[in-house]
């Protein structure tokens, strides 16, 4: 599957949105272009529902582990294969992507708040050369092909122990020593203080402000997991002057320090999803936490305790609707019994009672994995069959995209060819918005031998995407293309057009318009 985007002609297109919105129905009446109509015969098949599913891959930068290839590769390498990484999601019908952009208190965009990552350039602090602004270019070029961007953040992450490079005067443990504490190998930013949380938060937002992202998004990674010393004893997170401060102001309210650690991770939670929705409600809030809540949640899971030792209260992010997509990291296979895929997806299933989207996260990884059990890509493909059958607004985030690419064990052609065989539109998110989109107009072209149907919001509102259902007889199909895009070549049979075409626009907040037809007198 080739897909082709003419940067010329959507800036051209875009340019002369303005004289295309007044002339394009003069242009039906004209140029000879078959009209609008909606006249059916009792015997014409109904329309059939747009798919809906949320698809989308983790694209990690840390340690390089998706994107770029390496450090310091000259900036045209490493837009050359972000591009391919998104040539590939749309290969294979993804609908959204999760870049990985503050992987640990640095940045891959512009930022005057943190240095550059290193992952970029090999140095922290210095730009990608020639320099570009890899957030923005990411964003433009998934919104060129159709595709949600969500910014995934690490709140508290401080350095990861592969970086090389020193420290750059910028970076957060040179400007607030205070606020960083040292955790094995790691540096952390310790969320016992209110002012690390906040400027953790106005990173975030400085992003969601700047940026068209769609998203944002963070994992498992709150307070860190706990190591232990050479006798197996968990060394203690240093946080003891953080707790004392809270305890003699009073912010700490007699609780204890795990409860506290809890409280602290609850706070970032709740304030981050409010200020979001205050600056974009469209733009949508994702947390992607270990897949257990507890042991014994439900009955039968065993394993690590989140809740107890990562200060996660997850259960309650979800439950009080902090969230509008909710993606555990059920991590495991689908025979295991102690940590079930689908034991566990039932159970967050019945925590959700929001009704946000709860899209679980696959160790697609898996299937390529070297120094672990590896998996069949069948097991992934079990997963979301498992998933859809268990939820009506499904989805799956699978990590990571380099288990997509092309690889000896097929994992993206089995799900190209299965699960993933059609496009899909991103399930709405009525809690955020339910008004529709304006129809929108819609007519042929007249050119011979061509079926190009020519697209036009029916209102100043933006479209997202074009939903384009076509009906042969009594069999449909059905195209999604990016909201910019004016004109479609429409498939045929032996030359004709179709009998009916349904046409319905999409927003940012994945509501549909009720549909543009055409239709065949005839039919």
């Amino acid at each position: 599957m080739e897909t082709r985007f003419d940067l010329q002609s959507v800036t051209q297109r875009r340019s002369a949105g303005v004289f295309a919105a007044a002339v394009f129905l003069l242009l039906i009446v004209a140029s000879g272009c078959q009209s609008v109509a909606s006249v059916f015969s009792r015997s014409t098949p109904p329309e059939p529902p747009t798919p809906r599913e949320f698809r989308a891959a983790w694209i990690a930068t840390v340690a390089n582990i998706d994107w770029p290839s390496k450090p310091g590769l000259h900036s045209s390498e490493q837009k050359a294969e972000l591009r391919a990484l998104l040539d590939r999601a749309v290969a294979l019908n993804l609908n959204a992507v999760i870049l990985q952009v503050r992987p640990a208190a640095d940045a891959l965009y512009v930022s005057d708040m943190e240095p550059w990552s290193e992952f970029l350039s090999g140095t922290m602090g210095q730009a990608p050369y020639p320099f570009y602004d890899p957030l923005a270019f990411a964003v433009e070029e998934a919104h060129k092909r159709g595709l949600e961007l969500h910014a995934w953040f690490n709140p508290f992450r401080a350095h990861h122990p592969v970086s090389k490079s020193p420290i750059s005067d910028d970076h957060v443990s040179r400007t607030h020593p205070n606020w960083v504490v040292a955790y094995g190998d790691y540096l952390w930013i310790d969320p016992g203080f209110p002012d690390a949380r906040r400027f953790s938060l106005d990173v975030i937002m400085d992003v969601v402000r700047r940026y068209d992202i769609d998203g944002v998004h963070m994992d498992d990674y709150f307070y860190p997991y706990q190591i232990t010393d050479s006798t197996e004893t968990v060394i203690p997170f240093p946080d003891v002057p953080s707790y004392a401060i809270a305890v003699a102001s009073g912010r700490a309210d007699s609780l204890t320090l795990n409860d506290w650690r809890r409280a602290n991770v609850n706070d970032f939670v709740a304030t981050l999803y409010e200020e979001v929705k205050s600056a974009k409600p469209w733009v949508k809030v994702g947390i992607s936490p270990f897949g257990i809540w507890r042991p014994g949640y439900p009955e039968q899971i065993k394993g690590y305790d989140a809740y107890d030792r990562l200060y996660a209260d997850s259960r309650k992010w979800l439950n009080e609707g902090w969230v509008d997509y909710f993606s555990p990291q059920l991590y495991w296979s689908i025979e295991s019994t102690g940590q079930s895929y689908p034991v566990l997806l039932d159970w967050w299933r019945g925590q959700n009672f929001k009704n946000r989207h709860l899209w679980p996260g696959n160790f697609t990884s898996r299937v390529i994995a070297t120094n672990a059990t590896v998996w069949e890509p069948e097991e992934i493909v079990e997963q979301v069959d498992v998933t859809r059958n268990r939820l009506a607004d499904a989805g799956n985030i699978h990590f990571s995209m380099k288990s997509l690419v092309a690889h000896p064990t097929g994992m993206g052609r089995e799900l190209e060819a299965g699960p993933y065989s059609n496009q899909a539109v991103i399930p709405a998110s009525p809690w955020l918005s339910d008004i529709r989109p304006a129809t929108p107009s819609i007519a042929w072209d007249d050119l011979e031998d061509e079926n190009i149907l020519r697209l036009l919001p029916g209102s100043r509102d933006e479209v997202w995407l074009w939903v384009i259902k076509t009906r042969f007889g009594y069999n449909w199909s059905t195209q999604v293309i990016p909201g910019w895009m004016q004109t479609v070549e429409v498939s045929s049979r032996r030359g004709s057009r179709p009998d009916a075409v349904y046409v319905r626009a999409v927003n940012k907040y994945g509501s549909e318009s009720l549909p543009a037809t055409i239709a065949r007198s005839d039919s």
